[in-house]
């Protein structure tokens, strides 16, 4: 083979990447015409439309050009005459890139409540380009706006709610939210930032943040500890801290410096000190952690894992284009078992996360509009962690997975997206609590809530409604991987609660993926009996002989082969 007909193929496999995410992507319309209902979906498919074709063009080219070395943001905390600014300067596609999403309406859909699933699904779109600059931002005031509908006073609501909601760029204002300090860092409950309220009843807030992102933002989220309120996160309140006081100056804030991160570096995270900043209480003065755990935090985790969801969709569709058009030994590397079987895993996982991510979305909806039951709420809180930590461990596996599959190429940050991805997924799997925090707070909720018994049956409702005959296999091992997590907990809760702790990532395994088997499963019987062509038999199949099906060895199996080339052709 001729180095011109090499490059041909590649030319080939850039050329054979779709156009608009939505429209190639047959696997998100199927679960959105799902939940949503046939005249709901079709009332927002136009959006979609739109916003899948620019993810995929515009957006693409804005965000590879601003990632490249030297088009990264940069302090410039003065002005010319010396005058504090504390300004973050981006690439010209930061706001290019800004004023399409913000227009997209990707935030102002909260200001009706249980929109949760036309949202997720823009922004599963976005996370098709990994971080890209906005995505961080996206959660942040996703959060705060949840929050101040929550529990911000009237005046407020009045004050801070309308620029958060806006679609115009130019006018509106975006969030952040600045909990960690460099003593505790997960453990916010060691936080020292203090809270002094003057003679006039206004409140300022002096000391350190240790890693702040989004550090553009017009609104901050911080979480202070008022005077002679208890250690620990009972004594801590949630403060609404504007970048600008209303004369137009800069609050009582320093930038120390911005990091340098591995990934996401198109957004910019800073350390801050806060010198007197003005600051206004959210809710109870002893609620600070509650609210923004419950609020703030839960929201940015479904977004969170809408956004792995994405990277790994558009990891699934760099390594099966490539796959398709990239040549090796005498044919096409998709011919080869090792190279579909890479390809399935990322489709699977991708689709798994789609589940998940979508069915909390679902849920969120039924919650806004009062309809959820005490089952369904209790679900909500256990799957929303649960669904964080297994999405951003499984988007780092896929993203290489797929680089894998480019081989040599997959390492150059230039040839493909995928690298930007594998940084990206880095940073993901921190942001918004840790592994080991979600999955020790999962461990705590059940032994506080028995939150396992109300998700248990929510899991057997939905197989009891799966009794297409070609599912019976993978819903009786879905069955028996709920049975298996609760004889793991029933055993964790016999140990002493050290043993318990250090088992707790074995038993978010445990339910975070019989929860996406039987969703899986749940998606293909709907699927099924709509009659689409679907491969999520295939897929749910795949998902559950890998993780829920004990002992499970290819070598025994003798349609392996014939089902990784079906999973090799789907889109």
């Amino acid at each position: 083979m001729s180095n011109q007909q090499g490059r041909a193929d590649l030319a080939a496999w850039e050329a054979s990447k779709p156009h608009n995410f939505f429209l190639a992507d047959l696997n998100l319309r199927a679960v959105l015409r799902r939940w949503m209902g046939a005249p709901r979906y079709e009332a927002f498919r136009p959006r979609m439309v739109a916003l899948g074709a620019q993810a995929a063009t515009d957006l693409d080219s804005w965000a590879k050009q601003e990632d490249r070395l030297g088009n990264h943001p940069r302090l410039d905390r003065f002005d010319g005459i010396g005058q504090r600014t504390e300004q973050i300067e981006f690439h010209p596609n930061h706001d290019r890139a800004g004023a399409l999403i913000w227009g997209a309406g990707v935030l102002a859909l909260q200001a009706q409540p249980a929109q949760n699933l036309e949202q997720m699904a823009l922004f599963y779109l976005l996370g098709h380009n990994g971080e890209g600059g906005h995505a961080c931002s996206i959660a942040c005031t996703s959060g705060l706006i949840r929050a101040l509908q929550q529990a911000g006073s009237p005046e407020l609501k009045a004050k801070f709610l309308p620029p958060l909601l806006t679609t115009d760029y130019a006018q509106m204002q975006h969030a952040a939210q600045f909990l960690t300090e460099v003593q505790g860092g997960s453990d916010v409950g060691a936080n020292a930032l203090a809270a002094a309220q003057d003679p006039d009843g206004t409140w300022r807030l002096t000391g350190e943040k240790w890693f702040c992102s989004n550090i553009n933002a017009d609104q901050f989220l911080v979480m202070a500890r008022p005077h002679g309120a208890p250690e620990g996160t009972r004594g801590l309140g949630a403060f609404i801290v504007p970048r600008r006081l209303d004369d137009g100056t800069v609050n009582g804030f320093h930038l120390r410096r911005l990091k340098d991160k591995l990934g996401t570096r198109t957004l910019a995270s800073a350390e801050v000190d806060f010198v007197g900043a003005l600051a206004y209480p959210l809710g109870a003065l002893d609620g600070g952690f509650k609210l923004t755990v419950e609020w703030v935090l839960n929201t940015s985790r479904l977004l969170n894992a809408v956004s792995c969801a994405g990277v790994m969709r558009r990891a699934h569709i760099e390594a099966s284009a490539y796959a398709c058009n990239r040549r090796a030994f005498g044919q096409v590397l998709a011919a080869y078992p090792l190279v579909q079987e890479a390809v399935a895993d990322c489709l699977t996982e991708s689709a798994a996360a789609v589940a998940s991510s979508f069915a909390l979305a679902h849920l969120l909806d039924r919650i806004e509009l009062g309809e959820a039951n005490d089952d369904q709420r209790a679900v909500y809180r256990m799957l929303v962690n649960l669904n964080k930590y297994i999405t951003s461990v499984r988007g780092t596996e896929v993203v290489h997975r797929a680089i894998e599959v480019l081989g040599g190429n997959g390492a150059i940050e230039s040839f493909s997206i995928l690298p930007r991805l594998y940084r990206d997924m880095v940073v993901l799997e921190s942001w918004e609590g840790t592994h080991n925090v979600l999955c020790l707070q999962v461990l705590r909720d059940i032994a506080r809530y028995g939150l396992h018994e109300p998700f248990g049956r929510w899991l057997h409702g939905l197989l009891a409604e799966v009794t297409h005959e070609a599912l019976q296999d993978g819903r009786a091992q879905a069955e028996q991987a709920i049975g298996r997590a609760h004889t793991l907990l029933a055993r964790l809760s016999a140990l002493p609660q050290e043993s318990q702790a250090a088992h707790a990532r074995r038993l978010a395994d445990a339910y975070a993926l019989a929860a996406q088997g039987v969703l899986l499963l749940s998606e293909a019987h709907w699927e099924l009996g709509q009659g689409l062509m679907t491969a999520k038999p295939d897929i749910a199949a795949y998902f559950i002989d890998k993780h829920l099906r004990p002992q499970y060895d290819p070598l025994d199996d003798d349609g392996y082969l014939k089902r990784l080339a079906r999973l090799m052709a789907v889109v």
